[in-house]
């Protein structure tokens, strides 16, 4: 299935303000604004939308 999103479980991405390394657990498409979030496994209680990674086109 073809999806819109940059990103997909087990990649790893670069949080842009930070410099940290981090892989991908799960994403999801926030509806009312239009654009992905994405679950990190090193924090599981935290969120980020995929323009906050390095590699994004955004």
């Amino acid at each position: 299935m073809k999806t819109g999103n940059l990103f997909n479980q087990g990649d790893s991405v670069t949080v842009l303000k930070t410099g940290e390394s981090l892989t991908i657990s799960k994403f999801q498409f926030v509806k009312h604004m239009k654009k992905y979030c994405y679950k990190v496994q090193e924090q599981p209680n935290t969120f980020y939308f995929e323009e906050e990674f390095e590699g994004s086109k955004k």
